[in-house]
């Protein structure tokens, strides 16, 4: 019964601790592009910040897509597609794999705000999100 349940608790804190390891990595890649302190705090504002979208006809934020309570589903304003819960202890394996957290940040960025997230922005972002 013992090793039935370190086997539990092995496979599910695997995730978790790989989606620490990973943040860690890129908040220390943001900062040695020249990141300063991060924020979760910021890094929420940021999350919940209207931009205008002319092709939409309105302001949209990574909220618009994402939801409010990033620990559920969302639904992609154009195509409906739906977007697994951010939150990492709903959805370990949303932040496990670095590539992947750099190709929704550019995708993202630039289509919610018209432009490339910065370093620092990105790293706020990650703390806000690993903070859920």
């Amino acid at each position: 019964m013992n090793a039935l349940y370190l086997l539990v608790i092995i496979l599910f804190s695997t995730p978790a601790c790989a989606s620490e390891q990973i943040i860690q990595e890129r908040l220390n890649h943001y900062r040695n592009e020249g990141a300063k302190s991060f924020s979760a705090q910021h890094g929420k504002a940021l999350w919940q910040q209207p931009h205008m979208r002319s092709d939409l006809g309105r302001k949209v934020s990574c909220a618009s897509c994402h939801g409010a309570d990033l620990h559920q589903t969302g639904k992609h304003l154009r195509t409906g597609k739906v977007i697994e819960p951010m939150a990492p202890r709903t959805n370990p394996a949303r932040l496990s794999d670095a590539g992947k957290i750099e190709k929704w940040f550019k995708r993202n960025c630039q289509w919610t705000w018209g432009r490339i997230c910065t370093a620092q922005e990105k790293g706020d972002i990650l703390m806000f999100l690993k903070s859920l």
